[in-house]
């Protein structure tokens, strides 16, 4: 194929690509409107399927069984799917507050959000926090009203809550017919279509009543005395609500809603038509050196997450690689800048949650996994041609601290290699204080720490507990000045650290504490995050 063809190849499947996560407070139905979208696009037969493959994979992991027993999600799942002759990557993200890092990577490698709201609830805290992580990113976000099966806000009201508490702009372009026992269907306003609920009737392609005009006595046929408040409420909205603004949305300021029920399957087809026309395609990323477009005709793209033992049974490990620019190609030789090495990737695959494809290429916008031998970490770049480093890919430092301790000695040489495997991760960052030889973990959120422990025992056959420290900041130090450096570690021996990365940790029991530090060493820098290398 000429460098032509295959630059108008690239550009065509761009043209193709979205890729979005989902995100929202738990139990706000994220896992069920994941299944019906992969239902509508034909990647999965019947309702159930990712719950049940959840169930089966709970048999043969351990750390999986806290997301039986609490539910929550612990792991993101990606997944691939064709919808129109769109295809489409979904990242489904750990929906529990504890995972909050982890979900803020998983936003760095898509180019939209779809939002999901409890129709009862409103805005919950979850949903905040995650709305601040795609704000830092300008993240276009799409918002479902979920749950409207049951009884919940009246429709203003939740506008009202979302722009009060998220600081985005809301326009609807489908509309609520009543809600619980009253709940009727949805309007969809732009396209003048009905949609008529029925409680376990699956809608279809091409399902609905058209309605030409608000006035039509067939509006009055099928929604009865409901008729007159539709009216009403499309007249109050229309003069109300700011129109759809494409521009405003891609700028991350104006979100279009969408209302429905997910586990009754109704309001989710009219999402995601909309959505494959109005989410952005693959754009643009960052580098230190240069922007790179998805239109250039060579492969780069970068690491944003790691797993570990995806199948108990091999051990493996995968890196999720999002392509920014080219064309994969299996064989391929690319260069992995941080080790300064050129590999050849032979096995890639694409996922449907735990089910793997290998594959033959990929296109900007896709999420493809690569067999992981101990040498890829969150943060690489690989590329085609010219070095390039992905900037955005931050860690924070954590705010919960526990010593962890290994009961049987003889399991040293495993319990390192399953810290160090689980730190690469990054849902936890390991620390060794220069003083001792103590193990601290750190993370965002405390129940990374009974999972670690559950995953030690399951993955590394290593019995571990851990205790409560006596620490609860954490800071990365670098200082120009390395003479002032080395005193600065001589004077605070006790409170410096060695992180997994090899990065200088400042780590004590107070923001007193640190705040005295700060002041005393003007010449040291104390950073709250840091890139990935």
């Amino acid at each position: 194929m000429t460098l032509i063809n295959e630059n108008y190849e690239i550009k065509r499947e761009i043209a193709k690509r979205r890729t979005f996560a989902i995100i929202s407070h738990p139990d706000a139905g994220k896992t069920t409107l994941t299944e019906k979208l992969l239902l509508f696009g034909g990647a999965i037969q019947q309702a159930g399927a990712v719950k049940s493959r959840k169930s089966r994979k709970n048999v043969t992991s351990d750390f999986l069984s806290i997301e039986q027993e609490r539910g929550i999600s612990v792991s993101t799942s990606i997944m691939n799917f064709n919808y129109k002759n769109y295809e489409i990557n979904l990242l489904d993200t750990p929906g529990h507050r504890d995972f909050s890092e982890d979900t803020y990577r998983v936003l760095t490698a898509v180019d939209c959000a779809v939002m999901i709201i409890d129709n009862a609830k409103g805005v919950e805290p979850q949903t905040k926090k995650l709305m601040e992580v795609c704000r830092m990113r300008n993240t276009p976000i799409i918002t479902f009203i979920n749950k409207l099966d049951k009884e919940g806000m009246d429709p203003l009201d939740i506008f009202a809550d979302i722009e009060d508490k998220l600081q985005i702009e809301c326009t609807p372009l489908t509309w609520p017919i009543g809600m619980g026992k009253r709940f009727k269907g949805v309007y969809n306003i732009d396209k003048k279509e009905l949609g008529l609920f029925s409680p376990g009737y699956t809608p279809q392609n091409g399902d609905g009543i058209i309605i030409n005009d608000l006035n039509d006595y067939a509006l009055d046929r099928e929604l009865k005395n409901q008729a007159d408040k539709l009216r009403d409420d499309i007249n109050l909205i229309q003069g109300a609500a700011e129109p759809f603004d494409i521009d405003l949305f891609l700028k991350g300021t104006h979100t279009p809603v969408f209302f429905g029920s997910a586990i009754n399957n109704f309001g989710v087809r009219e999402m995601l038509d909309a959505f494959i026309l109005i989410a952005p395609q693959p754009g643009y990323r960052k580098t230190l050196t240069r922007d790179v477009f998805p239109e250039e005709p060579y492969l780069s793209g970068f690491v944003f997450k790691i797993q570990a033992n995806m199948d108990p049974a091999h051990r493996d490990r995968i890196a999720f690689f999002r392509i920014c620019s080219g064309k994969f190609k299996k064989g391929m030789k690319v260069k992995h800048h941080r080790i300064e090495k050129d590999i050849i990737i032979s096995n890639a695959t694409i996922f449907m949650a735990q089910e793997r494809k290998n594959i033959t290429h990929a296109y900007p916008g896709d999420i493809i996994g690569i067999y992981n031998h101990g040498t890829i970490k969150i943060g690489d770049t690989f590329t085609e041609k010219e070095p390039l480093k992905f900037v955005g890919i931050p860690s924070f430092a954590p705010e919960h601290f526990r010593r962890v301790i290994l009961k049987n000695p003889m399991k040293m040489k495993s319990f390192l290699k399953g810290l160090t495997q689980l730190a690469e991760e990054g849902a936890i960052q390991v620390f060794r204080p220069i003083i001792n030889n103590d193990y601290i973990l750190g993370a965002v959120g405390t129940l990374q720490f009974d999972v670690t422990i559950a995953r030690l025992k399951n993955e590394y056959n290593v019995d571990a507990e851990y205790e409560p420290i006596d620490l609860c900041v954490a800071r990365w130090i670098t200082c120009d000045n390395q003479n002032k450096l080395k005193d600065f570690k001589k004077q605070n021996s006790s409170s410096i650290a060695m992180d997994s990365e090899g990065w200088i940790t400042f780590l004590t029991t107070s923001e007193y504490q640190l705040g005295f530090a700060v002041k005393a060493w003007p010449d040291v820098e104390f950073h709250k995050t840091r890139e990935y290398n």
